[in-house]
């Protein structure tokens, strides 16, 4: 995948894991604003459900298609992810955005977008990303940081100066993928960044909560992270998962992965904690044929991605050690991955819902009435 930006951070393109590989192998609480309550009111949704979706509310750039130009676009889209029933956000907090210069840290970018979702109601999971504005400018924006100290600063401020807004934290994206994290090591240079990252984020938050990097390679990854000593410096297990509904046994495999981790979990002493699923989805489209397939084969259209949202989530959700589930992406993208995965999203990129949408917004509802009580 050619990668256009530091921000360019989607699923990598990846074969689906199957149930075979798999066994082989053997995922914020913030004072809420005013108005935040009314909005619960309103709209009869719970202000902390397991329903949220992965959204780029940071990208205004010609690579991305200017997706969210300005705050009117931004207040739309978050408006429009309260309409569908979720009540969280990831999204990120990249690190050449925030430290421009070392030393030197400004969160203008980024404090309009935290307004407007916390005004909605919505939480935010903050993800830490990338390299610092110096090595990203030599084209090393996807390689582990050369001072890790130096990140840790940058989280720092982050969750200092986001204290009572944001309090959930994801330290990196999907650092056992060779496209975000170079070079691949079976995660050794990466438990040693987590380790300086987690103190720093829990000095300047001490209530705040730490996420691993979301594990994109299965079981081996799980044990990988155990292996170099992360056990102490994450509070909550980040798993991503990805297969193709159009498989045979597909919502099996989905179903079988994170009941796989928490038994290395609790081999582990981890047993108390909860997983996360923070990216997970498929693309639907009008015409399955008019892009490349996704790197999991044909493209679904949007009635199958409307069933597959109905599946995950139940499936999902049937299993008590998993506490929030994140659909990729919310919105469409346009013309960036050139391929089915611009149609990940629950809407268009004119705004316009999908039929996944009303699908989401319904399994929400249902979750109200049962486990919501």
């Amino acid at each position: 995948m050619k990668i256009t930006s530091i921000s360019n951070r989607s699923p990598i393109k990846k074969p689906a894991l199957s149930i075979i590989v798999l066994l082989l192998g053997s995922v914020f609480y913030f004072c809420a604003p005013a108005g935040a309550e009314a909005v619960k009111q309103k709209e009869g949704i719970s202000m902390d459900n397991p329903f949220g979706v992965l959204e780029f509310f940071n990208w205004n750039d010609s690579w991305n298609s200017f997706k969210y130009p300005s705050s009117a676009d931004v207040e739309r889209a978050a408006a429009l992810i309260r309409d569908a029933g979720a009540t969280w956000v990831r999204m990120d907090f990249i690190w050449a955005d925030i430290e421009p210069s070392a030393g030197t840290f400004t969160f203008d970018k980024y404090d309009p977008i935290v307004e407007i979702l916390l005004k909605r109601g919505i939480k935010i999971l903050g993800v830490l990303n990338y390299n610092s504005a110096s090595n990203v400018l030599a084209g090393l924006w996807n390689h582990a940081p050369d001072d890790f100290k130096a990140f840790a600063k940058y989280a720092a401020a982050l969750a200092g100066h986001y204290k009572g807004k944001v309090s959930y934290w994801e330290v990196w994206n999907e650092p056992d993928s060779p496209t975000y994290w170079q070079p691949q090591d079976h995660l050794k240079g990466y438990c040693e960044l987590l380790k300086e990252a987690y103190p720093a984020l829990k000095s300047a938050n001490p209530d705040c909560k730490v996420l691993n990097g979301g594990i994109s390679n299965g079981m081996l990854s799980i044990g990988y992270l155990y292996e170099n000593g992360a056990q102490g410096y994450f509070d909550i297990m980040n798993i991503h998962y990805f297969t193709s509904p159009l498989y045979d046994n597909a919502i099996q495999s989905v179903i079988a992965y994170p009941k796989l981790v928490y038994k290395a979990m609790v081999k582990n002493g981890d047993a108390g904690k909860k997983i996360w699923v923070t990216e997970i989805g498929s693309p639907g489209m009008t015409d399955p044929k008019s892009s490349p397939n996704w790197w999991a084969g044909e493209n679904p259209d949007e009635a199958r991605q409307a069933e597959w949202v109905r599946e995950v989530y139940s499936g999902l959700l049937g299993n008590e050690n998993v506490e929030k589930v994140f659909w990729a992406f919310f919105r469409d993208c346009k013309n960036h991955f050139y391929n089915g995965t611009d149609y990940f999203g629950l809407l268009r990129w004119d705004f316009s819902k999908k039929p996944s949408f009303k699908a989401f917004q319904q399994a929400a509802r249902e979750w109200e009435k049962g486990r919501g009580k």
